[in-house]
């Protein structure tokens, strides 16, 4: 008896120290991450992989402050903030010429900028980046009918009709600018979230509502709707993961709460599907993303587990850490070695998207 009393007490003791080791790791993983970015990854003019416009360099340099906010006086995240400066644009945005993907490229720049400043040296910028970003917004300015499913979405210019992976980040854009959840123009884009939802209910009225039920996201209800994972045959937008996690993130940042109808549907997918091996309904495609969007989701919802459709409580955090730690490169840096579908061969991009996920596992 007094053998395993001991024996319990001595696993209990370690606890703390398994913790710490963890905690560790992750920290370990973040410094390596970010050697990474700084010592050799940008070009030159402070740009991370110039070629597809600023995004990935804004996303770059929030990842390095998000968890290293001391690394803002780094010659290298200076750099890569004239680099973002350069491209200022004379109507408000802040993206490359002939850019396509405008609010992509403003709605992170805005976070960028946002943390590095604080000597308030962006806030003329960045009234006029909002400005921009508000007036981009697909409603009445735009012509469009609350009743259409493209309404309160934002997206790429090339497609001409908004999508959930793009008004999540607008939305980001606006909550991390100050904006509150009665904002209208976040009211406006939780209309277009919940019609990206499979589910059938007084927010949502379009011809997919029913046809799958999980109350999982897919990628767009405009312009007849989206899935990135395809469709059923009777021709129903099939839901998964990454997108789920948006939508879920935008729905808490627009004010819903735990008990409200699409929460809860989301929440129900979120737990049948519960993975960090893949990205639920996509594999191996967008991963990365996907765990920078379950971990931001995650914390949004203050969950510190997630139970599973076997009733298995996960530490997300913990889990994903662990995740993350164990596919990181040899330099310091990620990249989605099986799948470089949306850019995921770009280790900067990849290496971005694993620390941003990593500042929510603290």
């Amino acid at each position: 008896m007094l053998r395993s009393l001991l024996c319990c007490f001595a696993a209990v003791l370690t606890l703390p120290s398994l913790a710490a080791d963890r905690q560790q790791d992750r920290d370990a993983a973040v410094a390596r991450g970010i050697e990474f970015l700084t010592r050799s990854a940008a070009t030159d003019n402070g740009a991370y992989s110039p070629q597809a416009g600023t995004g990935v360099t804004s996303l770059c340099v929030a990842a390095i402050l998000q968890n290293q906010p001391a690394a803002l006086s780094s010659p290298s995240v200076q750099k890569s903030l004239k680099y973002l400066e350069q491209h200022f644009q004379q109507d408000g945005g802040i993206y490359v010429n002939d850019s396509l993907y405008r609010n992509y490229e403003t709605s992170i720049a805005i976070q960028a900028l946002t943390l590095a400043n604080r000597d308030h040296r962006y806030d003329e910028r960045l009234k006029r980046a909002e400005a921009f970003l508000r007036g981009i917004q697909w409603d009445e300015g735009e012509g469009i009918e609350s009743s259409d499913p493209a309404y309160g979405g934002s997206g790429y210019g090339k497609h001409a009709r908004p999508d959930l992976s793009n008004t999540t980040f607008f939305m980001d854009a606006l909550r991390s600018l100050g904006a509150g959840e009665e904002d209208p123009a976040i009211q406006k884009a939780l209309k277009f979230v919940s019609r990206c939802q499979n589910l059938e209910s007084e927010h949502n009225d379009t011809p997919h509502a029913a046809k799958v039920g999980d109350g999982g996201f897919y990628y767009t209800s405009a312009a007849g709707g989206q899935s990135q994972a395809g469709q059923t045959p009777d021709g129903g937008l099939r839901s998964y993961g990454s997108m789920t996690y948006a939508g879920l993130k935008s729905m808490i940042f627009a004010g819903l709460e735990k008990d409200d109808q699409r929460v809860k549907a989301a929440m129900d997918f979120i737990s049948k599907t519960y993975s960090l091996k893949q990205n639920p309904g996509m594999g191996d495609a967008g991963l990365y993303y996907y765990y920078h969007t379950f971990a931001k989701a995650l914390d949004a919802t203050e969950l510190k587990t997630v139970t599973d459709a076997s009733g298995m409580e996960h530490d997300w955090r913990s889990e994903l850490a662990a995740t993350l730690v164990s596919l990181q490169l040899e330099d310091g840096a990620w990249v989605n070695r099986e799948n470089n579908r949306w850019l995921e061969g770009d280790r900067n991009l990849v290496t971005a998207y694993a620390l941003m996920a990593l500042s929510y596992c603290k």
